[in-house]
């Protein structure tokens, strides 16, 4: 609702119209002005413009609560009290963590105080922030350039050499396969579709863990006919991290995708298939 808005209810209000009076006047909806009232007008006293202004600021004001790091609050105080004493990011919300253990308020992680020097800060302030980093960089290094500490899929073979005549779709046999995870991670289900006839298979799981994916996907392939089970292509989950095995218990050989390229596996797409296996776990993976 526009601030001119306001002003042409509250008029046409005092020269006693009605709500759909007042909606063909200012060409707005009915339930639209109607809502204006209802939400805008003080107990007791009638529709005013200015006052309806300043309840719907607070109301926006309430849904939108100040971040912890924001310039006036005593965190974004301390926080920039320990940078100016050579503090790392990682021991200033440590040490918070310690002092003030009951209150959540007063803790954040280093994370959003390298976003709030990096992201929010600006001007001499920004300069200023970054001085007082050990490093003093102009710009951070991205997170995707570090090492990752999870630990790789052993053995993994590549897609490039995948037999041709998986490419052709022209031979069944040839799978692929994901994962969808249900709510907060707590289950999950396989989905195996083959290239050729675009079969799907689910493999309901207790989880995605790696064990859990070499039983339901051992299970699902040995239950199928043997000349149906030749290969298998997936991105770089970790859940496949016993491919080996896999292969060891149903004789399929399992190829896996480039490094952030799960396209390379053309038939399973979320706009397809992946709709329809949603359909069919019921979008509750727990049940």
């Amino acid at each position: 609702m526009q601030p001119e808005d306001r002003v042409s209810i509250a008029s046409l209000r005092q020269q006693g119209f009605g709500v759909r009076a007042i909606a063909r006047a200012i060409d707005r909806s009915a339930s639209t002005v109607s809502r204006e009232l209802q939400r805008n007008t003080e107990q007791r006293k009638a529709y005013s413009s200015s006052r309806a202004l300043r309840l719907a600021q607070t109301r926006r004001e309430a849904g939108r609560p100040w971040p912890k790091l924001y310039r006036e609050g005593r965190l974004w105080l301390v926080v920039k009290t320990c940078l100016s004493w050579r503090w790392s990011p990682r021991q200033i919300a440590c040490t918070l963590a310690r002092m003030w253990p009951d209150e959540p308020d007063m803790q954040i992680s280093h994370e959003t105080i390298y976003t709030a020097i990096y992201a929010h800060a600006s001007g001499e302030l920004r300069r200023q922030l970054i001085s007082c980093l050990r490093q003093g960089k102009s710009t951070r290094r991205p997170r995707s350039c570090r090492q990752d500490r999870r630990g790789g899929i052993p053995e993994m073979v590549s897609i490039h050499v995948r037999p041709p005549e998986v490419e052709d779709r022209m031979i069944p046999g040839h799978w692929e396969g994901d994962l969808i995870r249900g709510a907060e991670n707590k289950s999950a289900v396989g989905v195996l579709v083959e290239r050729s006839t675009r079969l799907m298979l689910l493999a309901k799981m207790a989880d995605a863990t790696a064990e859990s994916a070499l039983r339901a996907f051992s299970a699902k392939l040995n239950s199928i006919a043997e000349p149906m089970g030749q290969t298998l292509t997936y991105d770089q989950g970790r859940e496949m991290a016993r491919h080996q095995e896999l292969t060891r218990r149903t004789g399929v050989k399992v190829y896996f995708c480039d490094p952030h390229s799960p396209w390379q596996r053309g038939t399973l797409s979320w706009s397809s298939n992946f709709g329809h296996a949603n359909e069919l776990v019921g979008l509750n993976l727990s049940e």
